[in-house]
C-alpha cells in the first residue's frame, strides 16, 4: 500500500487505495475483509471517486479497522497521506466495540507510515469528505482525491 518511486505502471495498479480489516470469525485474528479493498488500478475504471466507494465498503452496523491512502491537495503541493481508520458506529454491538477498541493498537503496530488516525462513529462523521481534509491537513487542503472541497 505504501508509495514506492520505483513502481512499473502494472505494479502502481495493483497497489491498494483503501482496505478493510475484520475481526476473524472466531474473534482471534484481524484479516482482510474479502472483497472489501479499491484498487488504484480500478480508479476511472470500475471506481469513479475512491474515497466514496471506501465509505460505501463500511458496514452499517460494525466494526472495522480501514487503511486509506490518501491523495490531497494543499495550496502549495501535492500529498499523499496513510489514514488508519477505525470505524465503530453507534449502531455496532456494544461486544463488537470493546473486542475492536482493545485490539486497535496492536494492528496499528503491523502497518509502518500511517500519518493519521481518525476515530469515526457514524456515516455523518465519514461521509462529507472535508472532514477527512481537516484531518490531513486543517484549512489548508484545498482538493481531496482531485475533487474540489
Amino acid at each position: 500500500m505504501k508509495v514506492r518511486k520505483s513502481s512499473t505502471q502494472d505494479e502502481a495498479k495493483k497497489r491498494k487505495k483503501g482496505v478493510l480489516f475484520c475481526l476473524s470469525d472466531d474473534r482471534k485474528k484481524i484479516i482482510v475483509e474479502e472483497g472489501k479493498q479499491i484498487l488504484v488500478g480500478d480508479i476511472g475504471e470500475t471506481v469513479d471517486d475512491p474515497y466514496a466507494a471506501f465509505v460505501k465498503l463500511l458496514p452499517l452496523n460494525d466494526c472495522r479497522y480501514g487503511l486509506y491512502d490518501a491523495t490531497y491537495e494543499t495550496k502549495e503541493s501535492k500529498k499523499e497521506d496513510l489514514v488508519f481508520i477505525f470505524w465503530a458506529p453507534e449502531s455496532a454491538p456494544l461486544k463488537s466495540k470493546m473486542i475492536y477498541a482493545s485490539s486497535k493498537d496492536a494492528i496499528k503496530k503491523k502497518f509502518t507510515g500511517i500519518k493519521h488516525e481518525w476515530q469515526v462513529n457514524g456515516l455523518d462523521d465519514i461521509q462529507d469528505r472535508r472532514t477527512l481534509a481537516e484531518k490531513l491537513g486543517g484549512n489548508v487542503v484545498v482538493s481531496l482525491e482531485g475533487k474540489p472541497l
